[in-house]
């Protein structure tokens, strides 16, 4: 009878899935629940950028000690990776949280505000988590510590990765997903499937939003000289001017989105975000220096979209007597979330959360280095809602905006969908 009862307590754990009740995780999560939020605001309130998050990663790496957990430090230079060996047998799987904030002056009157500033490229800048990193921290570490509570139970192994500088790295430095793959994140053991989560502010609080295969956007940064020939102000004619033609270059690349690239099999967007060229009014100049971002969402559109912008900044220049030399750096690639292993964990999701609370959603131009994680093993990144209820989403900040602003209240579905992907993962298999 004893051994019977036991089977029967243990049953919703296995059962979740199946039935939509998450019962063995509801006492642990709503136990952390306000631990989660604690932490959310003390990370909030103490933002560090790319690559210099100290302070956050040893936050990190002491809580996860606390729980028991096996702890490594350095890795990627400021990345934690922490290890839960379960009790049951079953494959390894990862759990990801990024932890950088950005050069962003936080206006909403908060409690818990950021005042903290930082260096940033021989720049004093202000300091503010205006992309969620510091609710994913706080998401994963509360799941770490339920999952070290029900170590008895927990199938495999479990590697919980807290990247440093997802939002890329200063200067020319290393760093991100790529340096902490490069060390061996996915490696010893080896990884078999990662999951990973992004909080959104125009999403309200408790839902989850997904898409099967592409799901977000590469990220390419270039930059395009422009050589032309200096004189007067008053005399074009004698020169060759280098602005003109920049001019000429960005409704080219302009083109490039609207008549060249095949529109209806994925979007793609040429954005020039930053130009300088002289130094006074009545002269000009022999350079201009455009920036910029590309963003897509097919690999192969990606290398189109690379050489047709060579291709036309080089020829709109020659066509004036300039030049124009296009260099290409990748930052992230495309985001995308394995078909099979979205089918196969889609219900454990629906079981954490909710079904009525989970939808498919299109796919975004923003971008993850969360991408490089998919070429080791199947990958799953889906988004989570912290947007107040009842706000339009129209009117919601975005990311990387100084009023971005979310609603901590329901970090803890987060912890749910975390723990039920690490159960059901190894009973779908």
């Amino acid at each position: 009878m004893r051994k019977l009862t036991a089977l029967w307590a243990l049953l919703p754990l296995y059962a979740g899935a199946q039935t939509g009740t998450v019962t063995a995780f509801d006492k642990p999560v709503a136990a952390v629940k306000d631990q989660v939020i604690a932490w959310r605001r003390q990370i909030h309130q103490h933002p560090e950028l790319s690559n210099r998050e100290f302070k956050t990663a040893a936050l990190v790496a002491e809580q996860l000690k606390s729980f028991g957990l096996e702890v490594q430090t350095g890795v990627g230079k400021t990345g934690v990776v922490a290890i839960l060996k379960g009790g049951k047998p079953g494959p390894v799987i990862a759990l990801r949280a990024d932890m950088d904030a950005l050069p962003v002056f936080e206006r909403p009157d908060i409690p818990f505000k950021s005042t903290d500033s930082a260096e940033y490229l021989g720049q004093k800048v202000p300091v503010m988590h205006a992309c969620g990193h510091d609710s994913h921290i706080a998401i994963l570490l509360g799941t770490a510590k339920v999952l070290a509570q029900m170590k008895a139970q927990v199938p495999g192994t479990v590697k919980f990765i807290f990247q440093p500088a997802e939002e890329g790295t200063p200067g020319t430095e290393e760093g991100g997903a790529p340096l902490m793959i490069k060390e061996g994140v996915m490696d010893n053991p080896k990884v078999e499937a990662i999951f990973g989560l992004h909080i959104n502010s125009q999403t309200p609080i408790g839902q989850v939003k997904y898409k099967s295969g592409a799901t977000m956007a590469s990220s390419d940064w270039f930059t395009i000289k422009v050589k032309g020939k200096q004189t007067h102000g008053s005399q074009p004619w004698n020169g060759i001017d280098p602005i003109a033609v920049s001019a000429q270059i960005i409704e080219g690349l302009q083109n490039i989105v609207s008549r060249q690239m095949e529109l209806t099999k994925a979007p793609v967007v040429i954005t020039v975000g930053k130009i300088h060229s002289g130094l006074r009014p009545n002269i000009i100049p022999e350079e201009t220096i455009m920036e910029g971002t590309i963003r897509t969402l097919d690999s192969r559109m990606q290398a189109q979209v690379h050489e047709r912008i060579k291709l036309t900044a080089a020829k709109i220049a020659e066509a004036s007597g300039a030049t124009a030399e296009t260099s290409i750096d990748t930052k992230t690639k495309v985001t995308f979330n394995d078909p099979a292993l979205v089918q196969r964990m889609l219900p454990s999701i629906e079981a954490a959360a909710g079904k009525a609370n989970v939808t498919a959603a299109d796919w975004t131009t923003g971008a993850e280095d969360f991408s490089f994680y998919g070429d080791k093993a199947p990958a799953f990144f889906f988004f989570l809602g912290g947007m107040p209820l009842n706000q339009d989403p129209a009117k919601a900040a975005p990311h990387h905006t100084p009023d971005f602003y979310i609603d901590d209240s329901r970090l803890d579905v987060g912890v749910k969908i975390f723990c039920q992907l690490v159960f059901d993962y190894a009973k779908t298999k």
